[in-house]
């Protein structure tokens, strides 16, 4: 229970009912004009625009009692919020105008305004897949890797597959060795999409790419390519190919298997190599497996993660890769079926 919980109602909200964040978002937009709503939602990135206006057509027909609980939400959430940071770049903008005209405000602001690399990056996130095409073929392949790093998996597997494998096995790679991007490299992008923000205080890099980036959008790819890809990494950086191609399945992504091919990994695998593994699983995985075993064994495996000693991170990760490593081999020799690519499904 959280410290919220403990503190007493009101006795007027203690019979409203609950409301999420999403639902409590769309029922404010709803009674906010057009503009001001439209203001709200550009700042939003494109999964909580899809998500609250999904939200939107659900509570148009809500009650009086939700409306004023999603107001109670927002006015509970708004306490600790200060409203100075509200729409502060029009508000020191107009101020500006006032005091000095448009020309002089304008030659401050280009001065005094902070940078805003993230908005700046979101911005690819909204961009067709052509354009953002156009943007790879364009510019270095540095650069690029940055554009990679930044989109969505799936955006990512779509702007790839627009090139032939040797430009995607560069881009690829590129991403992959990103960690934290340099300021001048971001400053490239900004150039290129040609609506960067205006002078302004140095800002620190940003954390994007790396492999597990890079395996997401592999991932994302139909099979026969994206392992046409990670061999063409692995013929110029086998370590870096290697590590890639580890990042692709995560243990949790056995819960996709059916019965009969979870049975028949289990079956592959040691006791102890299981009991290791299961430790770190989801309690709905654990259910799962088990229940592809005996009852006699699956208690064994039970017994086996109640009597052990804690053990360390790494080597239940590394258990439950000797696990993937399995189901993979499995896959390939045609013993199971697994996802990993757009054409598993029909």
């Amino acid at each position: 229970m959280s410290a919220e919980t403990l503190i007493e109602r009101d006795p007027e909200q203690a019979g409203r009912p609950e409301v999420d964040g999403a639902t409590a978002a769309a029922i404010l937009l709803m009674l906010l004009s057009e503009e001001d709503a439209g203001e709200i939602v550009k700042t939003l990135d494109p999964a909580s625009v899809r998500r609250i206006g999904e939200s939107m057509f659900k509570v148009s027909s809500a009650d009086e009692a939700t409306v004023e609980a999603a107001l109670d939400l927002f006015v509970e959430r708004c306490r600790s919020v200060s409203s100075l940071a509200v729409g502060v770049e029009p508000r020191v903008r107009s101020v500006l105008t006032h005091a000095l005209g448009n020309v002089r405000a304008d030659n401050i602001l280009t001065q005094i305004a902070p940078r805003s690399s993230a908005a700046t990056l979101e911005r690819l996130r909204w961009m067709e897949v052509e354009t953002i095409a156009t943007i790879l073929r364009r510019e270095h392949a540095q650069v690029g890797a940055l554009v990679i790093a930044v989109l969505t998996p799936e955006t990512a597997a779509k702007a790839l597959a627009e090139f032939d494998g040797s430009v995607q096995a560069d881009l690829l790679a590129r991403a992959a060795r990103l960690t934290k991007v340099r300021r001048e490299a971001i400053e490239d992008l900004e150039i290129a999409l040609a609506d960067y923000a205006q002078g302004g205080t140095t800002s620190p890099g940003l954390k994007l790419g790396g492999t597990s980036e890079a395996a997401q959008i592999v991932n994302r790819m139909r099979k026969a390519d994206g392992q046409k890809l990670i061999d063409s990494i692995k013929q110029s950086d086998e370590t870096l190919g290697s590590a890639i191609e580890r990042e692709m399945l995560v243990f949790d992504d056995l819960a996709a298997l059916d019965g009969k091919s979870l049975g028949a990994v289990l079956r592959a695998i040691d006791g102890p190599v299981l009991s290791l593994a299961l430790r770190g699983a989801s309690p709905a995985l654990l259910e799962q497996m088990l229940g592809c075993m005996s009852t006699r064994a699956a208690q064994t495996i039970r017994d086996e993660m109640a009597e052990s000693q804690p053990v360390k991170r790494a080597e239940v990760e590394e258990a439950q890769r000797s696990i993937l490593l399995t189901a993979r081999k499995l896959a390939d020799a045609g013993e199971i079926q697994m996802g990993g690519g757009e054409d598993d499904y029909v």
